[in-house]
């Protein structure tokens, strides 16, 4: 498994912290020297935002860190669990999968040394198009049209496709990341877009302003066989998301979970937490998605995975979670 790191100037930050957690009084036994947070590819949402609470939590506990780009969710897991990189973000399907041991990355291990940290958002599943096209619904999408899934291993490249098969559209994949997904459907070189991401999504926000673009809501009965095939949740997408969007549209999601190294000292973890939910205004100046990066949906983890105990702690303490202690690392 590789990732690419990126450079320190923009994403590594390294200064004197002025936090509570940097005054000395913080027990700090067992803390790395600096960190690594595994994000995706950019263009998508989970590198704005991944790269952005990176630096934040760098710059408050005055400690080397930040973000890496790499595959998405399912390479996220597998590089946490071996400790290659200490936090990461998932979403709740790949993480499902992982535990299970059904990571394409490592068929058959079951990544149980990721543990839940901290909400996210709801990534929604949505189909975006040149206007040009004149595809309005899935029924619209020609047999054998490209369509894009992100990268290979991402979100939407291992639900999307299986998702398309389901309603009946008969397509051909093609991967990238999601800047690559933008030009090419700018170029002509897809017909379709199949995107996984927090809205908005960076590269069709780029994409809408080079060029009309629509985004194709699924009907009733085809979110219907979704929300009964996947594990997914109703969702919509407001209309002041998109410019291509008159009204809101209909779609479904999964949450995003921040995962950590279950082996990461409980003092540190909570730090983290701490500096991530105690101020969301902070996390929403990051990227739009985190106004769901709230306390009280810490129950969006829904048993998939084992909370780190510095999360628990911190959930427990100052969201009035109630965590089941077999749900905790360790216990």
């Amino acid at each position: 498994m590789t990732f690419t790191k990126l450079g320190a100037l923009t994403l590594t930050t390294a200064i004197v912290a002025t936090s509570a957690f940097a005054d000395g009084h913080q027990d700090r036994t067992g803390w790395p020297e600096s960190f690594t947070l595994g994000t995706a590819s950019q263009g998508g949402t989970y590198f704005a935002y991944g790269s952005g609470w990176a630096n934040l939590v760098a710059e408050e506990l005055g400690i080397s860190g930040g973000a890496e780009v790499t595959g998405g969710p399912m390479q996220n897991m597998a590089l946490v669990h071996t400790g290659e990189a200490q936090f990461g973000m998932t979403t709740m399907g790949p993480a499902a999968d992982s535990l299970a041991g059904n990571n394409p990355i490592a068929p058959g291990l079951q990544m149980t040394n990721a543990c839940a940290m901290f909400p996210m958002y709801e990534t929604p599943f949505y189909i975006a198009a040149l206007a040009s096209s004149g595809i309005n619904s899935v029924s619209e999408i020609p047999a054998g049209a490209l369509m894009g899934f992100g990268p290979a291993g991402s979100t939407a490249d291992t639900y999307f496709p299986r998702m398309m098969e389901a309603l009946g559209a008969e397509v051909e994949r093609r991967n990238g990341s999601f800047n690559d997904m933008g030009s090419q459907l700018q170029d002509g070189l897809l017909d379709v877009w199949g995107v996984a991401g927090g809205v908005p999504t960076p590269a069709i926000s780029q994409l809408e302003a080079q060029t009309e673009i629509s985004i194709i809501e699924m009907s009733e009965d085809e979110l219907a066989t979704i929300l009964e095939s996947f594990p997914v949740s109703p969702f919509e997408i407001t209309a002041e998301t998109y410019q291509a969007l008159d009204a809101a549209s209909p779609a479904v999601s999964m949450w995003n979970f921040a995962i950590a190294n279950c082996e990461l000292p409980d003092s540190f973890v909570y730090a983290v937490v701490d500096t991530i939910m105690a101020d969301n205004e902070r996390m929403v100046n990051i990227h739009r998605a985190a106004t769901a990066t709230l306390p009280e949906n810490w129950d969006a983890n829904n048993g998939v995975m084992m909370w780190h105990p510095g999360a628990a702690q911190w959930f427990t303490e100052n969201a009035g979670a109630e965590i089941a202690a077999d749900m905790i690392h360790g216990n």
